[in-house]
């Protein structure tokens, strides 16, 4: 089986790449344009395998994609190539529409392309498996309600508008030209090689340089967070499992307030990296409150039941083990983070880019 991978240099994209080369016998083609979150880095242990391929390509190229397809000939191909993180999208949308829809847009255009040559039985193989969020669904109201697969979208971000776009563009492929898709939604990721823009590794660095620890309005906002590994096992299962035409929602049963998080990393911290910073007694001391984002979601929490009904599939980690495992993997691996803080990470990429 030959699994195209789209943005498998990124967070996300790493940890299923990652997986399906230590727990199958499937080939890998990464397809990653290694804008700046994309970090080769985190494939260190995979370039040397032979069932490996990376193919850099911004798939906002459509003639760049459609080689890509004609080349590998992929069997599935999980999309996850995306611009992700809100604060971008509300300075600069642009890319956002860019590649979530457009990149998008072409990629299934190739895939449909790629599908309809295709003999019976190499059809009856093939999917899309589109990988998206929750935060397309906006925010919650009540304080137990839950996003499932039925949710109306309400994206409330440049960002969550773009990837709900990128949504019903598969849908409608699939309705359309029977391309045979399937979409997951997924809560918030955390844990090893998370970017460090990204709230908790932010923090988890800020800590240990004695830097402040922001906060967006008064640490409210609640999240359900997700162990990329076990997101990882749960995007396998339904790249190999799902069924066509289904959406599954991806989540980790851990809703934690902003505050919360920022807290709990500060008291693991206290515990695992005793030697703090100069000036710093304490290190929840650093935590300081700022000005909220605009159009901040309040609430997401994904009810995660069709996944665990039809596929099997629950979260290994709670909370408390995986932010344990994402501190340490952190404390552990200074030479990853430096890196990226520094800029070198780009140095050593193919063709050098900056």
């Amino acid at each position: 089986m030959n699994i195209l991978v789209t943005g498998g240099a990124g967070f996300i994209g790493s940890a299923v790449i990652r997986e399906i080369l230590q727990e199958t016998d499937f080939n890998v083609v990464n397809v990653d344009k290694l804008t700046y979150a994309g970090n080769l880095d985190s494939l260190k242990e995979c370039s040397a395998s032979p069932r490996y391929t990376l193919e850099k390509v911004d798939i906002c190229d459509s003639v760049a994609v459609a080689d890509v397809f004609s080349k590998h000939l992929p069997t599935v191909v999980m999309h996850l190539a995306a611009e992700s993180h809100v604060d971008r999208s509300i300075d600069s949308p642009g890319d956002f529409m860019a590649t979530n829809i457009i990149g998008t847009f072409n990629l299934l255009n190739s895939a449909r392309s790629y599908y309809q040559q295709l003999d019976d039985d190499a059809k009856k193989n093939f999917r899309f498996h589109h990988i998206s969020t929750d935060e397309v669904f906006g925010d919650l109201v009540g304080k137990d309600d839950l996003f499932t697969e039925e949710t109306p979208y309400a994206p409330s971000s440049p960002y969550s508008a773009s990837k709900a776009s990128s949504d019903h563009l598969v849908r409608a492929w699939g309705r359309t030209y029977a391309l045979p898709v399937i979409i997951t939604n997924c809560s918030n990721n955390y844990g090893p090689y998370h970017f460090p823009e990204k709230l908790i590794p932010h923090v988890i660095l800020n800590a240990l340089h004695g830097k402040p620890l922001p906060v967006y309005g008064d640490g409210s906002q609640i999240r359900d967070w997700l162990y990329v590994e076990d997101h990882a096992k749960a995007l396998v299962k339904v790249a190999c499992d799902g069924k066509i035409g289904e959406t599954y929602n991806v989540g980790g049963h851990n809703e934690k307030k902003n505050i919360e998080v920022v807290e709990t990393i500060c008291e693991l911290l206290e515990e695992l990296a005793p030697n703090k910073p100069e000036g710093v007694v304490k290190y929840r001391d650093l935590i300081c409150f700022v000005t909220d984002r605009p159009g901040h979601d309040g609430r997401y929490a994904i009810d995660a039941s069709k996944i665990e009904t039809d596929l099997g599939w629950i979260p290994k980690e709670t909370f408390e083990t995986g932010l344990r495992k994402t501190v340490q993997w952190f404390l552990d691996n200074k030479p990853w983070w430096e890196r990226v803080l520094s800029g070198v990470y780009r140095l050593d990429r193919l063709g050098g880019d900056v």
